[in-house]
């Protein structure tokens, strides 16, 4: 799914003498990017909203601190020999915030209702991989046909249309996320309300001011309660970036993430390593539509894709906060063990590179004595308007002359999704689970809602289907990075950079794990004197 980049900004501590208690009680004064839209697990489609969600809620599994698939609610699970039925058995310590324990309707009445029309779930498509999901979505089949059932308080069964495997990274998403039936039968929408909500993750809501604070403490009902060393969350807006670092600085906050670029190299002088960037869930590239004549040869898509100095855009145009990709799948990424497919010529040196993308445009018919007019097309934005003029300026020894089009985000992605009135066109991906397949998918041909190139190739097409049918994780990635060889050989899309994490993060704060996915779950957190 196309998201905003949104995420965490992590903020400062202080110990707080409480009367009665033999300890302190340890405050965590946490950031995020804004106040969320929603609570509501199932209406949620933010990054920033997921983090909310995942200190309050606990699915059947989660993320730990590295952004592995852990037990969650469930203790243990099994799959069919044909992929299509999970068997989940629930810990017998589960419980809700109200003392309740978590038991197997539960899901199955949480999974009915984000996929019941009238929820209004943005997300519900990312569990349409669940027996007869998308029907019961769009009206054309009751929530009772979900392939979810309840074999006993313990034993959760879910069945599936067809293979998936990565059906445990998609139930990490908040859309996986249990939500209270009691609370929601007694109180309708209001079931968020503070006085109301009912959680089962390692905290509980006590209130929210909207543009102040969210407060979230410790939930003694938590399975993990023991483990959770911090007491108590304030989770507060920072629309600003900038004023994060501040706060960062004067020692009043202990992380910060989603730094302001045009800050990054003052701060990795003042700051050190307390600067982090890392590589995060996803690929900005220029899609390349393949349906006009000028972009049919892949001789010329693979020479605009050689003349580009991707070090120069992450370093200079991005101020070392995004990483230069040479593939369309971010390193990193689950499911793909020893990583996929990249340009052969990535480490080629670019004078080298230069003279065989000169040859290869000659080839093509095109170079300073017969120019290739190019429009170049691109949502307004500084750091876009930057790239994409670096970009026109490494081009022009090709013959290659840029023409510019600027529109509005909306405008943009508009135009991308519902025409063809494009030649080169700026896009991201944001990856919504960590699999390769999440990004592969882009390309297929029959995906015309991100097939900005327009790219069909049965070749290509038959790789994603063969690894769609095949449950074994090795072979199946095997077979993506067949596939993703295909794509850099056609070069549909050119791969500029991986987007980073950007995190301002102190060393008394343990727990803070780099990882590609950007989640840091306060549970696996504490914080040093």
């Amino acid at each position: 799914m196309l998201k905003a980049l949104i995420r965490p900004l992590f903020a400062g501590t202080m110990l707080l003498s409480v009367a009665g208690l033999a300890a302190a009680e340890t405050t965590y004064v946490r950031g995020n990017d804004g106040d969320p839209e929603t609570l509501d697990q199932h209406k949620t489609s933010l990054v920033a909203e997921a983090h909310l969600m995942r200190d309050l809620y606990e699915g059947l599994v989660v993320y730990d601190n590295k952004a592995k698939i852990i037990p969650g609610v469930a203790e243990s699970w099994s799959v069919s020999d044909d992929g299509t039925v999970y068997t989940f058995k629930l810990r017998e310590n589960a419980k809700w915030s109200n003392g309740d324990p978590v038991v197997a309707e539960d899901f199955v009445f949480s999974l009915q209702r984000i996929m019941t029309p009238d929820t209004g779930a943005k997300y519900a498509n990312i569990l349409y991989p669940i027996k007869n999901a998308e029907a019961i979505n769009k009206g054309e089949a009751k929530p009772e046909e979900l392939g979810a059932k309840a074999v006993d308080d313990r034993t959760l069964e879910i069945t599936l249309a067809q293979a998936t495997p990565y059906f445990l990274e998609l139930l990490t998403h908040q859309t996986g996320l249990p939500v209270n039936p009691g609370a929601v039968k007694a109180h309708g929408s209001d079931f968020v309300q503070p006085a109301n909500i009912v959680t089962n993750g390692a905290y509980k809501l006590v209130s929210f001011t909207p543009g102040d604070k969210i407060v979230m403490e410790k939930n003694e009902n938590f399975h993990d309660a023991a483990n959770v060393k911090i007491d108590r969350i304030e989770y507060i807006p920072f629309e600003d970036r900038a004023t994060c670092v501040r706060r960062f600085e004067a020692g009043e906050v202990m992380s910060c993430s989603d730094l302001p670029t045009e800050q990054i190299k003052s701060m990795k002088e003042r700051l050190g390593d307390q600067v982090r960037i890392t590589p995060y869930l996803g690929t900005y590239y220029y899609a390349l539509n393949t349906e006009k004549e000028s972009l049919k040869d892949p001789k010329v898509r693979t020479a605009l894709s050689m003349m580009i100095d991707r070090q120069f855009l992450g370093d200079e145009i991005w101020a070392g906060a995004m990483l230069p990709a040479y593939s369309l799948v971010p390193p990193g990424i689950g499911n793909y063990e020893g990583g996929g497919a990249s340009y052969d010529w990535a480490e080629t040196s670019l004078i080298d590179r230069e003279d065989k993308a000169i040859e290869l445009m000659k080839e093509a018919g095109y170079g300073p004595d017969k120019p290739l007019t190019l429009e170049l097309s691109y949502n307004n934005s500084e750091n876009h308007k930057n790239t994409a003029t670096a970009i026109a300026d490494m081009w022009k020894p090709l013959g290659v002359e840029v023409q510019f089009n600027v529109r509005d985000l909306s405008a943009h992605y508009a135009n991308l999704r519902d025409t063809s009135d494009y030649e080169v066109a700026r896009a991201g991906w944001i990856g919504d689970y960590s699999d390769p397949q999440n990004f592969l998918f882009l390309v297929e041909s029959d995906n015309t809602g991100f097939n900005y190139a327009k790219y069909k190739n049965p070749e290509y097409d038959a790789l994603m289907d063969k690894a769609a049918a095949e449950i074994d994780l090795v072979k199946r990635a095997d077979i993506l990075r067949e596939a993703e060889a295909v794509f850099v050989r056609d070069t549909p899309y050119i791969p500029l950079l991986f987007y980073s994490s950007l995190s301002l993060v102190s060393p008394k704060l343990n727990g803070w794990e780099d990882n590609i996915q950007n989640v840091h779950g306060t549970r696996f957190m504490s914080i040093s004197e």
